[in-house]
Formats: structure tokens, sequence, C-alpha cells
């Protein structure tokens, strides 16, 4: 199981510099002897901590007397008279041992509504599993398992900071069910960004072929230790293309300390930039004398954000982040990520053609104003929808820009007159032509249209409003 590209404060585990051993000089096969050397020692010391993952859920689908008949099903559909009938349905993916008592890493996805998780080694011992924490953020989810007192290998995981591209790699994991395979590549890219995977979209790329069944396993350095945690692949048929996805370490280690802190699902909430912003074009890098294009450029700050409380302004240009390059707003989301709640950041300000450096705190967004979930009732055309007010913790929950005004749309029923033109992360900026700033005016508003029968709606999606008529 794979894509294919289509909260509480964390306590991040401290890693100091002293902790990872020095990067081995790097160095081109020169002799024969060298070239016969083989991954064999690696492979053993790091494939007993991969799991392979197997999950069942319960789904409902409908079953009509009339499927695969096609007279029928043309003039009375395939679900005319059908029935309701649950059916398991079983997936696979493979998982990371990153603790002896039984913590593994995986993604999010490969466990997603699962009601039974089984965990089997590589030397053919089986455990039942848990989900202790899902974040759909990072599309990562760690597993607790039932180890019945014993304790069990477990990989290392190191800093992807060090990585340069061409450096080989090895990707462990369970592909197609088959049992577990290595395969072996080189980074192609070590900071892939924009690719509307998780939240973050700040990935190692690799060549190391990857296939359905290998998410969860582990990208591994040449030292043994692991580097990333395989996400996704770029494919047209669903087989590797040799374009693979990895969950750097560092998004990682956030995940499994939020865990171990006690955050549930939905919890885990990361440092607020409370602004907007802009990657440096050539066209933006000349306009400002800049030689070569780099950075963030400030557009919109949040009134209360930590950032403009340290004095970041309108204009500014973030180059870096606690000494680390930044060079689009993905790559400052992905470093600002990784600073533990309530620590300093030093953020790099280009200001004037001078470099500042600001210290800025790294904090949640404020749930003010208050969210004020609602779900609505009655007979409208939003009936039995979950609404909120704009404020910045929803607004990071759902991926909202800074300056989004309105009522968040955050859940719709399943079968709804709304449902086939809205969903969830919609704004509603107005109804009938009546603006719309909070939960109340929504639903004034839509209780008016409801006696009329007729809606004209104003609604935000992704940056670009449309006008929705209902009659």
């Amino acid at each position: 199981m794979i894509r294919v590209l289509q909260f509480v404060a964390i306590m991040l585990i401290g890693i100091g510099a002293s902790a990872f051993a020095q990067e081995p000089p790097r160095a081109v096969p020169t002799s024969e002897k060298q070239l016969l050397l083989s991954y064999s020692p690696l492979v053993k010391q790091v494939s007993p901590a991969v799991v392979n993952i197997y999950t069942k859920r319960v789904v409902q689908r409908r079953y009509s007397p009339f499927m695969g008949d096609p007279f029928f099903e043309r003039f009375f559909g395939r679900s005319f008279g059908g029935l309701n009938r649950s059916q398991v349905e079983s997936a696979l993916g493979s998982g990371t041992i990153v603790d002896p008592d039984g913590v593994v890493i995986t993604n999010a996805h490969v466990v997603e509504d699962a009601e039974e998780i089984s965990v089997v080694l590589n030397d053919g011992r089986e455990f039942e599993a848990r989900i202790s924490l899902s974040d759909e953020s990072s599309d990562l989810a760690v597993l607790r398992v039932d180890t019945k007192g014993q304790k069990l290998p477990f990989a290392t995981l190191k800093q992807s900071e060090n990585l340069e591209v061409g450096d080989i790699v090895l990707a462990i994991g369970n592909p197609f069910g088959v049992g577990q395979t290595v395969t072996s590549g080189i980074i192609s890219a070590p900071a892939r960004a924009s690719l509307n995977i998780n939240d973050f979209n700040f990935f190692i790329q690799t060549d190391a072929a990857i296939n359905p069944g290998n998410s969860g396993g582990p990208l591994v350095a040449m030292d043994g230790k692991v580097i990333g945690i395989n996400t996704a692949i770029y494919s047209r048929d669903g087989g590797s293309l040799g374009i693979g996805f990895a969950v750097p370490t560092e998004i990682v280690q956030t995940v499994i300390a939020a865990e171990k802190s006690g955050a549930k699902n939905a919890n885990v909430t990361r440092p607020w930039l409370g602004a907007t912003g802009q990657g440096v074009t050539s066209d933006i890098a000349e306009s400002l004398g800049l030689e070569t294009p780099r950075g963030v450029l400030i557009s919109s700050l949040y009134p209360s954000s930590p950032a403009k409380k340290a004095g970041v302004k309108v204009g500014d240009i973030v180059t870096a982040l606690n000494g680390r390059d930044v060079s689009d707003p993905a790559e400052l989301k992905f470093r600002l990520a990784t600073v533990p709640i309530g620590e300093m950041a030093n953020l790099s300000i280009l200001r004037k053609g001078k470099i500042n450096v600001i210290e800025m705190e790294a904090m949640t967004p404020p749930n003010d104003p208050p969210a004020n979930i609602t779900e609505l009732s009655g007979r409208h055309l939003l009936s039995g929808a979950k609404i909120a007010n704009i404020n910045p913790l929803n607004s990071v929950e759902l991926g909202l820009e800074n300056d989004d005004q309105g009522v968040v749309i955050l859940e719709l029923p399943g079968r709804s007159r709304a449902g086939g033109v809205m969903r969830k992360g919609d704004i509603v900026v107005s109804v009938n032509d009546r603006d719309i700033k909070k939960v109340e005016d929504l639903i004034s508003e839509i209780q008016k249209a409801a006696e009329s029968g007729y809606y004209d709606l104003v609604v935000s999606r992704n940056g670009r409003q449309n006008r929705i008529v209902i009659r």
C-alpha cells in the first residue's frame, strides 16, 4: 500500500551534534576489490528492525441484483434495490522498529481506519499492534506493539541534513506482499518540495526502487542508520519509475517525541510562523539587487504572530533558520517544524540589503478568536455540516492562509446537496450578498436563504473565490 502522487506542545527529543558520528569521507571505487564489496553486512544489521504490517478494516459496500447485467444497469443503475453489506478489506505495508519496547513508525495511510493490525518481523515472529498516534499532516503513525515482554531489534535514526546528491542508500520493505525486499539507489535530491503528499511537502528523493507495500519502511544510509521513512512514489501505473520519496528523520523525530509526551491523534501541534510568503523568483531577485534567487519574501503577517512580535516585517526575506538556508516556503515550514515548542529560533532576515538575525519563540498557533465549532441543524443547504470561525489554529490544521476570512467548513454529511459542490476546508465568504464573518452570521443567513429557496454563495477554495447558485 503506497500513495502515488496525486497537539499539545511537542518536546522534541534532543539530539546534539555529538550524538551523531562524524560522516565518513566519500569516495568512488578505484579497484576491482572495492567493486566486489557487498551491502550484505548492512542489510543484516538493519533488516531485523523492518517489519511487515498487515491490516484489516470493515467497509460497507452496496450490492445490486442488477450488477453485471449491462441492460438492467443502464436503466436502473448499480444501486437500485441493492443492500449494504459489510466486507473485510486487507492491506499491507511496512514499518520500522525504533525502540526495543515495541515502538514502530510507519505511514498514516498504511494503517488508516484499520481495525486489526499485525506486525511480522523478519524472523517470522508476529505481534498485534495498535495505533498510538496518527499524524495526517506528516503522513506518519506510531504503533505500539504488544511484545509480551520481549525486546525487539530496532533501528537508529540520524539526521538527514548531511545528505548529498549521489550518496548511496538502501530501501527496505514489503513490496506487493512478496516479503522483505532490499533495493539500492542514490539520493536524487535531498530537499524535494511542492509534491502535495503531506502538509510539509519536503522530502528526500531517491531512485531506489519503491513499490506498493514499501510505505513505512526505512531509507538507510551506508552507516546503517535510518535517514527517512519511505512514503510515496511518482508513477503512471503504480509501479516504480525510479522516483521515490521519503519523509526526513527530522520530522519523524517530532512525531515520536509527540507520542512519548502523550499527544493523541490530531493533537500534534507544531510551531507557527504566523506569516505568509512566496519564494524569491529570478525577477524578484533582480528587482531587489540579489545575485541569486533564494529565500522567502514575507507578504503578510498575522497580528499576533510570533514572527511579527520578533520584529519581522512585510517585505523582509527569510534566508535561513538556525543557520540552515531556506530556499522556499516549504523548506521554511519544514525547518520551523523541527524546532521544539518554547525554544528560540534564529531567523536570518534580509532587509534593505543587510542580513539581520532575529530571535523568535517557537509557539503553537492560538485558538483565538474561539473557533465556536457548530453542527448545523434544520432544513437547509448546509444541514448536518460542521462549521467554525477561522482562527490561527484551524488555519494551520486545514492549510488556510493567514489572511483568510469567513467561516470554514470542517465537515459535510456524506449525502447532502452541499456535498456535491462544497468540501472540507471551503470558506463561506457570503450568502445572498451578505458577508459572513462568524458562525452566527452563517446560521442566520443560511436559514433566510432556506425560506426563499435561493442560495447564492461565494466560497473560497485554495485562494480562489467561486460563486455557487442553487435554487
